[in-house]
């Protein structure tokens, strides 16, 4: 089997590149193609997959990764269900009972520095000067809900520590954390889902 996985920015498909690897069986192949950010994304995603449908075999299937970013969820979900139904695809969350499907669509809630927050270990491997009392502060406990965007949270953070002091740099974020990354503890709820997801989609 392999996965064509669609990531939103190279930030995302570096940290795939690393724990692909430790969340898929050693036979499934996949390739992750970045877009140049979220609208360009949903821009081009209609008529990649409508390119799809018109050689892709049974045995090859199509993971869509994208950043909440604040929007309504529900919303940017029901937009990526109807582009993938519009293209011929069956996706995990239209199938009916246990039918195949081709298309995972998933949500990172609110944006990938959420799924880094939810391995504070990681972040403390990459920056070993981050306090590894980390994890026992409120307001990091559920990734997904931290207040005021996880990406300032995490510049803040690590600013603290005395990294980044001219500012956070998305790509040197990803390849400095993703490599320390254990799939099964990550605390974010929506990696989670994402992580359940691909398991199922490769059964």
């Amino acid at each position: 089997m392999h996965l064509e996985i669609l990531a939103e920015e190279a930030s995302l498909g570096e940290t795939l590149e690393h724990l692909l690897p430790k969340m898929l069986p050693p036979e499934i192949t996949f390739k992750i193609h970045n877009f140049r950010g979220k609208e360009n994304l949903l821009k081009n995603l209609p008529s990649r997959l409508k390119g799809y449908k018109a050689w892709l075999p049974q045995d090859y299937k199509i993971v869509v990764l994208i950043d909440e970013d604040r929007q309504d969820c529900h919303q940017l979900k029901q937009q990526l269900e109807t582009m993938a139904k519009s293209a011929g695809f069956i996706t995990k969350t239209a199938r009916e009972n246990d039918q195949n499907f081709q298309v995972l669509n998933r949500i990172i809630i609110e944006e990938l520095e959420a799924w880094f927050f939810g391995d504070i270990t990681a972040i403390c491997q990459a920056y070993p000067k981050v306090s590894a009392n980390l994890n026992q502060q409120k307001q990091y406990r559920n990734p997904d809900t931290i207040k005021g965007g996880t990406w300032e949270a995490l510049e803040r953070v690590l600013q603290q520590a005395g990294y980044y002091q001219g500012g956070l740099e998305k790509f040197k974020l990803a390849r400095e954390i993703s490599p320390y990354m254990n799939p099964l503890v990550n605390q974010s709820p929506s990696f989670q889902i994402f992580y359940q997801g691909l398991l199922e989609i490769i059964k």
